[in-house]
Formats: structure tokens, sequence, C-alpha cells
């Protein structure tokens, strides 16, 4: 691994009033790995990536993309907050995709890919075009340049948000929560878009609720609850073998609600059967 992290959060902690959202993190991510962050509702994960795309301002800590620091600069031996140009500029280096799609509505698909290729970063509207095709081929999407976010389906919807963030080739790609939003019958085919980043070697935190997928497509998971980083290791070794007795009790309630989910999934068949023997 190179030895300067693509991204590095050092002690980082965040407050809402009384709340503690995040209470002294620290990660780091190499070019190229995919960390997964799981933990219960409420954990911080969530507020963890929206701290580093700057969507959020911090109480503490430090963070910094390639070496540099993110939000301040140093200015006569302290520290100041950076103007708001700069802070896009270091956000424009990051792709992040929400838990809801945040596509505009009166805007066709290659629009909401070109825009802010055109107004922020600066390219052409030609080359604007051919990266957006590009991108919506590359998510099973040719052919849907010219529709509106209203006529497709929800993980259509994602998977154009997915492209958008890409479109500006960033440094690390954060995805918060990506399948939440979506009917269960749709997960798979955004997950299928993330899986194949992974395999590319994007450099990725996911934060996600799919267990399964968590575990397959990270280098590293990190299990986070009460704004703190509980446990960190490879996904044999949070699945595998947790050591804390929180990630243990986790993963043991979520193991219970999968099961919960495929019998009540199954009472259909179950009656389908009695009817067809009676």
């Amino acid at each position: 691994m190179n030895a300067t992290p693509v991204l590095r959060v050092q002690n980082v902690r965040k407050r809402f009033g009384d709340h503690v959202a995040l209470d002294g993190i620290s990660l780091d991510v190499h070019e190229g790995e995919v960390v997964t962050v799981i933990g219960p509702s409420g954990s911080g994960k969530s507020t963890l990536v929206r701290c580093v795309h700057q969507l959020e301002g911090i109480d503490g800590g430090a963070m910094y993309l390639d070496g540099e620091l993110l939000g301040h600069e140093s200015h006569r031996g302290h520290l100041r907050p950076l103007p708001d140009r700069r802070v896009a500029a270091q956000r424009g280096r990051m792709g992040m995709v929400f838990q809801q799609f945040n596509l505009f509505a009166h805007w066709s698909v290659l629009r909401n890919l070109t825009e802010a290729q055109v107004a922020v970063h600066g390219r052409t509207p030609e080359r604007a075009r051919e990266e957006a095709l590009r991108l919506l081929e590359r998510v099973g999407l040719a052919g849907k340049a010219d529709a509106h976010p209203r006529q497709l389906s929800g993980g259509q919807q994602q998977r154009v948000a997915i492209a958008r963030a890409l479109a500006t080739d960033p440094r690390i790609m954060l995805f918060d929560e990506p399948t939440s939003a979506l009917d269960p019958e749709l997960v798979d085919e955004v997950l299928g878009v993330v899986r194949a980043l992974a395999a590319g070697g994007m450099t990725m935190i996911i934060v996600t609720h799919e267990m399964a997928f968590a575990r397959e497509v990270a280098d590293r998971c990190v299990f986070m609850e009460h704004g703190r980083v509980v446990e960190t290791g490879t996904p044999e070794e949070i699945f595998d073998r947790p050591s804390s007795p929180r990630l243990r009790a986790f993963l043991s309630r979520f193991s219970q609600e999968r099961v919960a989910e495929g019998e009540a999934a199954s009472e259909p068949e179950k009656e389908l059967e009695k009817g067809n023997a009676r």
C-alpha cells in the first residue's frame, strides 16, 4: 500500500447539540481499498461519510485527502476554515452517493450527469456528454440518456446517481446506505454496480446494512456504535471471529432477523402446499 492513504480521518469528533455523533473516530483508507462500515442505527455511520464529504462540519480532529487537510488551512500558525469555493473544490474530488437519489426531476438523465462537469469542473459540453454516455453504459443504462428520473425505477435512479458521482473521476467514492430507499427486488442491480467498481480498484467507503454484501465486497470492515469504532478487521475477522461482545450480539441479532424474514417469506408457499394437499 502507498504510505500516504487516500483518506485519513484522525480523532474526528462531531456533536449535534447534546448528542455525540462521532467520538474520536480514526480511520485510514488506502488506494484501491474498499472499507465497509456496519453498525446499528444511530451509531454515526452516515455522519462519518457526511463529515468526510464536508456536508457536516467537524468539532475536533482532522481529515486529509491525499495528505491535504480538508476544510481548513494553516494561517499564521493557526488553522482557519477554507472559503466555500475551496471546500467545493475538495468536495469535487470525492464522489458521494446518498440514501435518496437526489436527481433533478426536471432534467434529463444526461443533463443530471453533465451539469456539474461543465459548471463546476470546467469541461466542455462535448467532453461531458461523452463521459456521461460512457458511464451510463458502465452502469447498465445505455439508452436512458434522454429519460427523466420519474420514468426510471428506484434502482435505475440510484445507478444514475452513481454514474453522476463517478463523472468527475473522484479519488474516493462514499456510499451512504445506497440501497436503503429501494424495494428489495431492486437492491441487487445497485449492488452489482458497486461490486464492479470494487473489482475495478475504486477506493471506497460503503456504509451499508446489507451484511452479506459488506462481507463480500470489503477489504476491511468497520463496526461502529455510539459514535466510536468498536472493532475493525478483515471480513473474516469481523464476521467469523468477532472479538467484542457487542459485535457478536449485533451479528447474532442480524442473523435472527434474516431467519425470521426467511420464515415469513416461506409462509405463502406453505399455505399453497396445504391447499394442494387438500
